[in-house]
């Protein structure tokens, strides 16, 4: 399976534009998929910011991904 990285919570921030890590997403997009969980950067005021090749998903969308990668991993 393709790597997928899905950004949830404050890490959502890294997923907008203007950040210091806006061009470290952009090339991971080019390496892997990259998704932002929609209801937190609703939450933030972020959605307009978002990076051109991230995915929004919502939590149905969030369900399909642990579904769709039986391996995960999180960090805090």
């Amino acid at each position: 399976l393709p790597i997928s990285l899905l950004l949830t919570e404050d890490a959502v921030y890294a997923a907008t534009t203007g950040t210091e890590l806006t061009e470290q997403v952009h090339q991971a997009c080019a390496k892997f998929k990259v998704y932002a969980l929609r209801p937190d950067l609703d939450a933030r005021g972020l959605t307009a910011k978002l990076i051109d090749g991230v995915t929004l998903v919502d939590y149905g969308g969030f369900v399909d991904l642990t579904v769709e990668h039986p391996t995960s991993h999180a960090w805090l």
